[in-house]
């Protein structure tokens, strides 16, 4: 999965958006409306983080939505035996 189909998704993706980075509000994950640097950005100023550090969180988040993607219960090709 890339950036492009979390933005183009948004709003399938806040629910582990905000499950991922709790102290962001409805409203801090409704501004940056899939906007990847908007987001590094909220996650810097919630968080003390660095521009890096938020870097590199939003890449471990995408990096789990696609194992999550890869391992969805709900489909016969990626079920665990």
């Amino acid at each position: 999965m890339n950036w492009d189909q979390v933005e183009g998704n948004w709003k399938r993706f806040t629910g582990s958006i905000r499950e991922q980075w709790g102290d962001l509000t409805d409203n801090d994950v409704q501004e940056v409306k899939g906007n990847r640097e908007q987001l590094e950005g909220k996650i810097q100023a919630k968080y003390g983080k660095t521009k890096e550090e938020a870097s590199h969180e939003v890449d471990k988040w995408l990096a789990n939505q696609n194992d999550d993607q890869h391992t969805d219960p709900n489909d016969p090709h990626t079920r665990s035996a």
